[in-house]
């Protein structure tokens, strides 16, 4: 049987290849290939969950294939199948099948149906590979996938403001959450030494001596995991993103943010539950966050005027309810919530545009509005204050803002000086004299050995910094973005003696492609438009697709995606970092952080938005 399990990975991969072959004019034969390809991928899934059963539902693991291996290290692709793969398989195959019946019409003679189809079958390959998952690693390839679909379907309708923006916000907190799943892998390197699957966390014996010997760093991988799983699932205080990210269809509303990938919280929460369940205050924190979350987003959805944002706080509110159910061990019936929860809320957006209409039709013959009454009781003005408050649902927008990316323009503008030429002449100097370091690392003394690598990690991250705030020049922005990366390979490189060239050419092989064909491509748009300005949202895809594809491509190699040989090389890094290099981790968390969000950031703002050129049709604000 656990053969098997590599076609529910494969099916939505033919699909997504074979979708490729046709014109996006060819409505007929795309939604035939997307259909047929997900109702086989039901079919299939209905019969394995059956016969499964039929054998007594054994728990099935399997290894199948290995990325990398040398002694301490071993990267490999495992599957695994119990009550909750079944569960999240089955769900998804409906959900996403229903969805794409649905989408053939509703988005008939859209300039971008085929576009629409091909990243909802990437979203489903990459869906299944994460329910499939034996291990970290494996949940964490499919976790990439389903962020980088978002961000493409959020911004689906890229000659709009808000989308593309929308996209941005939802990208920077998926972000967030993916290098808190990084943190967690590498802590969990360096306390089982080896990369674990789920098979054996099951075994207590693995767990209860962490917890008795190394307390403190087993408290930080229950901490990145309950944080990633908060925001993949859109718990308070990082609830506002669900709604933002409603701009996208309506169809893709409800496969993504209704039904399936804000729901993969609450499975990293229950394949990593032999972790956490024996640590009280892992409990206690869990239970209070999927309460608060509960009460604030239940009185955020009451004062909603959109239908969609209304849905969105009511599916949060309930995800928060089955936190609580987890915490608690109620796993049976969190998955009945679950599934109850994922239905009604794809229903509920598919006909919202129905009921929308039905709603105001109704307002405008039958509207009769309530008499006020002025009271000034001391229950009225808190009534009246927690309404403006979930009006502003809670603020969490401007606590974000303030909290998580502010400090990143702040110290971004304290660097900015770093992308002058004569900083980036001394920058080159000083990453030769770090190579040196590099080779001749047994006849340097073992003061300045010790301090380099954070020297050299620190100057990567301000590096990064002064990209993530350029505005003026987009390859100047791009050429940052590489030396910070030369830079932070070299820190790790300083740091362990084990780090060897092999594990430094995966990593810098991805890089160095993403490299080459950014620079190229900005260089051919700098030539046809004469600008490469990044202060606005320029729309430049009308002009320049093939530029657009090329340089989106060189982005996603740029941070990592699973097709890519750096996507293992930053696992390789992260491994060589020691547990008590706190500096250095810290550097090296914040580079990867703002990677992905300046490159994104530098795509989306050149050729995404309206077009600033009065031949194209220019979209108004959505509200």
């Amino acid at each position: 049987m656990e053969n098997l399990i590599q076609f529910f990975i494969l099916i939505p991969l033919i699909g997504f290849l074979a979708s490729f072959f046709f014109a996006n004019h060819n409505e007929k034969a795309i939604s035939f290939i997307s259909y047929s390809s997900l109702g086989l991928h039901l079919f299939c899934t209905l019969l394995f969950i059956i016969y499964w059963i039929i054998q007594g539902s054994p728990t099935l693991d399997s290894k199948h294939f290995v990325f990398y291996k040398e002694k301490n290290i071993e990267i490999f692709l495992d599957f695994y199948v119990d009550k909750t793969t079944a569960v999240f398989a089955l769900l998804g195959s409906l959900i996403t099948f229903l969805v794409v019946i649905f989408s053939k019409y509703y988005l008939h003679r859209d300039s971008g149906y085929k576009r629409f189809f091909n990243t909802i079958l990437l979203f489903f390959f990459g869906y299944n590979i994460a329910v499939f998952s034996g291990n970290l690693e494996t949940l964490f390839i499919g976790w990439e996938f389903l962020g980088i679909t978002s961000f493409l379907l959020i911004a689906f309708y890229r000659d709009r403001y808000l989308p593309v923006k929308n996209a941005l916000k939802t990208l920077s907190l998926y972000r967030l959450g993916d290098i808190c799943l990084i943190l967690a892998l590498w802590m969990s390197h360096h306390l089982f030494h080896e990369n674990i699957t789920f098979l054996k966390l099951n075994n207590l014996n693995t767990i209860l001596p962490l917890v008795q010997n190394h307390y403190g760093s087993y408290v930080f991988l229950i901490c990145m995991i309950i944080i990633s799983a908060s925001i993949k699932s859109a718990q308070f205080p990082f609830s506002s993103w669900l709604p933002r990210a409603m701009e996208g269809p309506t169809t893709s509303s409800a496969v993504f943010y209704g039904a399936l990938a804000v729901h993969l919280g609450l499975f990293l929460l229950l394949r990593t539950y032999p972790i956490w369940h024996t640590v009280l205050f892992a409990k206690i924190l869990i239970i209070g966050m999927g309460l608060f979350t509960a009460i604030v987003c239940s009185l955020i959805t009451k004062v909603q005027s959109t239908v969609k944002t209304q849905i969105a706080y009511a599916s949060i509110t309930q995800i928060g309810l089955i936190f609580v159910e987890i915490a608690l061990g109620f796993h049976i019936l969190a998955l009945a919530h679950i599934s109850g929860n994922a239905l009604l809320r794809m229903y509920q957006l598919l006909v919202s545009p129905s009921v929308l209409g039905y709603m105001i039709h109704d307002q405008f013959f039958n509207f009769v509005p309530k008499k006020v009454k002025i009271k000034s009781s001391l229950v009225t003005k808190i009534n009246n204050s927690v309404y403006l408050l979930s009006m502003k649902e809670w603020n969490m927008d401007s606590f974000l803002k303030k909290a998580l990316w502010n400090p990143f323009k702040f110290f971004g503008n304290k660097f900015y000086f770093l992308s002058k030429k004569i900083s980036l002449y001394i920058l080159a100097i000083v990453f030769v004299v770090g190579l040196l370091l590099f080779y001749f690392d047994d006849h340097i003394p073992h003061e300045i050995d010790e301090k380099s690598h954070i020297a050299f990690a620190f100057v990567g991250v301000a590096l990064i910094l002064a990209a993530f705030v350029e505005r003026k020049n987009a390859l100047r922005a791009w050429s940052l973005i590489i030396i910070s990366q030369l830079y932070s390979i070299l820190s790790v490189a300083l740091l362990n003696d084990e780090y060897e060239h092999t594990e430094i050419l995966i990593y810098a092989s991805g890089i160095s492609l993403a490299a080459f064909i950014g620079v190229f491509t900005l260089r051919k748009l700098l030539k046809a438009e004469g600008n490469l300005e990044v202060n606005d949202f320029y729309g430049k895809i009308y002009t320049h697709p093939k530029l657009a594809f090329w340089f989106l491509i060189a982005c996603l190699a740029f941070v990592s995606l699973p097709f890519t040989p750096s996507f293992i090389g930053i696992d390789l890094i992260f491994s060589h970092i020691e547990k008590e290099e706190y500096f250095l981790i810290f550097f090296t968390t914040i580079n990867f952080l703002v990677l992905e969000l300046t490159v994104l950031r530098i795509y989306a703002r050149l050729f995404l938005g309206p077009s600033k050129k009065l031949t194209h049709p220019t979209a108004n604000r959505s509200s």
